[in-house]
C-alpha cells in the first residue's frame, strides 16, 4: 500500500497576465475564471479526498494570507497550515520547505505532491490513472513531473522530452526545453515525444531532500533554516526572513530537475490548462452559438469568437471578432485574443507611469479576516468604499487623526461603537464618526453586513490610524500604521 499523498499548494504567484482582474494584490488563483469556484478553491477541492490525500498545506505570501484562509473556509476544506514566504524566492526554496514539513510531520517516506494553485484540471479516470502511476514511481525514489499531451504548438509553455520507458505512463526525462518559438514548437509536436511542462511534481520527501542536498545545497540550507526559525501566528507559519532571503531565487526545474538523473515524467492526457492568458480562458469556457464567452453585465451584437466579461459597468460590444473585452471596477482591457499573451508588455507600460501604476498593483477589492472592502470612488478630500463584514465578526477599535467617516447600512445589522456609545444600525440608517473619535464596527447578525463608507478629510492614507484594541481584547494603544479595517481581528 502506498503512503498517503500530502499536497503542498503553491499560491504565492503575483501574475498580471490576466489584467485587469489579476493584480499584484489579487492574483489569478483567487479569481473565479472557470465555474463558480476560484482556481485556488478548485485546486483544494481536487485534493480533498481524505482517503487519498492528507490535509493540504499552502505556501503563499503575506499579502495573500487572508485570501487563502477565507477561500479555504468558504469551501470547508481544512488546511494543515498556511506557510508565509517573507520574500519571493521562486519554487525551489518553496519545495525545500515543503519537503522538510512533510518529512517532519508524516515521515520521510511520505509522498509530497507539489501543485500550482492556478491551473484548471479535469479530474477523471485519465487523471486518476496518471496519479497512480506517479505514486508508484515516486515511491521507488523517482522525482516525478507531469507532462501534458500537447494539443497545439504552444509557445507559452516549457516542454519535456520523454526518454526510456520505465512503467505504465512513466518515462525517464530526456531533457527539458525552454519556451520555444512557434516554428520550434511545431517541430517538437511532430516528433510525438514532447510534452508540456505542467509544473506539477510528486516525490518522496526523503528523495527530494537528498537530491537537493546534492544539487542545490544552498537552497536547502536556507529553506530549512527559515523553517527552523519560523514563528506561528494564529493559523500562519511565518518563515524567518533573514534565513529565507539567503535562498537563491531559482525554479525547481533549474535548481534540480534538469540536473538529477532520477527525473521521470508521467505522460498525461487529462485536460489541463494553466489559464495563463485571456485566450486560454476563452478556450476553456463554454461558448454560445457565435463562439462567444459572455459573463456578467454584458450585451453583444454582431460579435463572434470573443471573450466579454464584466461584473461592474455594463459592457456593450458590437461588430468585433476574436477579441477580449474585460472590465474590472477601475479598468477595462480590449485586445485581440491571439495577442493576449503579450499583455505583460501593456502592464509594464502601465506600471512605469505614476498615474497608472496603482492599476497593476492594488485591486479595488481587498479581503480581510472579518470580510473586506471595495474602493468605489476617489476624489479630492473624499473616498467612497463598500464594506462587507461576515456574521459575528468585528473590526479593531481604532481612531484616525485626519479624516472623518460616514457609515450607511445597506444590508444586515451593524453594531457601531463611537467613543463610549454603541449604536445598532439597520438598513438605510447611518452614523457619523468625527476625526479623532475612537470607533469600531461589528456584525452581530446572521447575514453578511454591507455598508457604504464615505471618508472625508485632508489625508486619507492607509497609515492614518491608531489601533486601540483587537477583536480578542488585546490592548494596542499607540500602535501605528495598522489600519483597523485592514487587519483587525487577525
Amino acid at each position: 500500500m502506498l503512503p498517503k499523498i500530502i499536497p503542498a499548494i503553491m499560491a504565492g504567484g503575483r501574475g498580471t497576465r490576466l489584467w485587469p482582474l489579476s493584480r499584484a494584490t489579487a492574483a489569478k488563483q483567487f479569481l473565479k475564471l472557470i465555474g463558480e469556484e476560484t482556481l485556488f478553491q478548485a485546486t483544494l477541492k481536487r485534493v480533498s479526498d481524505a482517503t487519498v490525500y492528507g490535509a493540504p498545506f499552502v505556501i503563499t505570501n503575506e499579502d495573500f494570507r487572508f485570501l487563502v484562509a477565507e477561500q479555504a473556509r468558504e469551501l470547508g476544506v481544512p488546511l494543515s497550515s498556511i506557510v508565509l514566504e517573507p520574500v519571493p524566492r521562486n519554487t525551489a526554496a518553496a519545495v525545500a520547505v515543503a519537503a522538510r514539513i512533510v518529512a517532519d510531520r508524516f515521515g520521510e517516506d511520505a509522498l509530497l505532491f507539489v501543485l500550482p494553485s492556478d491551473h484548471a484540471i479535469t479530474v477523471d479516470d485519465a487523471y486518476k490513472s496518471c496519479l497512480r502511476s506517479a505514486c508508484v514511481a515516486a515511491a521507488e525514489g523517482k522525482l516525478v513531473t507531469f507532462g501534458i499531451q500537447p494539443t497545439w504548438p504552444a509557445t507559452g509553455y516549457g516542454y519535456i522530452e520523454r526518454g526510456t520507458y520505465l512503467a505504465k505512463d512513466v518515462h525517464a526525462v530526456q531533457c527539458f526545453v525552454e519556451k520555444p518559438s512557434l516554428e520550434k514548437a511545431a517541430a517538437l509536436l511532430e516528433t510525438g515525444n514532447y510534452y508540456w511542462n505542467s509544473g506539477m511534481f510528486l516525490f518522496q520527501a526523503a528523495s527530494i531532500i537528498a537530491e537537493l542536498e546534492e544539487h542545490a545545497p544552498d537552497v536547502l540550507s536556507a529553506a530549512h533554516a527559515a523553517l527552523r526559525g519560523s514563528t506561528v501566528d494564529a493559523d500562519f507559519v511565518r518563515l524567518a526572513p533573514e534565513s529565507f532571503s539567503q535562498a537563491p531565487s531559482i525554479s525547481i526545474d533549474y535548481a534540480l530537475m534538469e540536473k538529477t538523473a532520477n527525473a521521470a515524467v508521467v505522460c498525461s492526457d487529462f485536460a489541463w490548462s494553466d489559464l495563463g492568458s485571456w485566450d486560454a480562458v476563452w478556450k476553456n469556457e463554454e461558448k454560445n452559438a457565435d463562439g462567444n464567452v459572455v459573463k456578467g453585465n454584458v450585451t453583444v451584437c454582431n460579435t463572434k469568437n470573443s471573450l466579454v466579461l464584466s461584473h461592474t459597468a455594463h459592457l456593450a460590444v458590437q461588430g468585433l471578432n476574436g477579441v477580449a473585452v474585460v472590465a474590472s471596477e477601475d479598468a477595462v482591457f480590449v485586445g485581440r485574443l491571439e495577442d493576449a499573451h503579450e499583455i505583460g508588455n501593456l502592464v509594464k507600460h502601465l506600471a512605469a507611469d505614476e498615474n497608472t501604476a496603482r492599476l497593476t498593483e492594488m485591486h479595488p477589492t481587498l479581503i480581510r479576516p472579518w470580510g473586506g472592502y471595495t474602493t468605489m470612488l476617489n476624489g479630492d478630500r473624499f473616498q467612497v468604499r463598500r464594506l462587507f463584514v461576515r456574521p459575528g465578526k468585528m473590526l479593531s477599535l481604532h481612531k484616525h487623526f485626519h479624516r472623518s467617516e460616514h457609515w450607511i447600512c445597506v444590508k444586515g445589522t451593524a453594531e457601531a461603537t463611537v467613543e463610549d456609545r454603541v449604536t445598532i444600525l439597520h438598513e438605510n440608517q447611518s452614523i457619523y464618526i468625527p476625526e479623532g473619535a475612537i470607533h469600531r464596527l461589528g456584525n452581530p447578525g446572521k447575514i453578511m453586513l454591507e455598508l457604504v463608507e464615505i471618508q472625508t478629510g485632508a489625508y486619507l492614507g492607509e497609515d492614518d490610524i491608531i489601533r486601540v484594541v483587537d477583536e480578542s481584547g488585546h490592548g494596542l494603544l499607540g500602535t501605528r500604521g495598522e489600519l483597523g479595517y485592514r487587519d483587525g481581528g487577525s
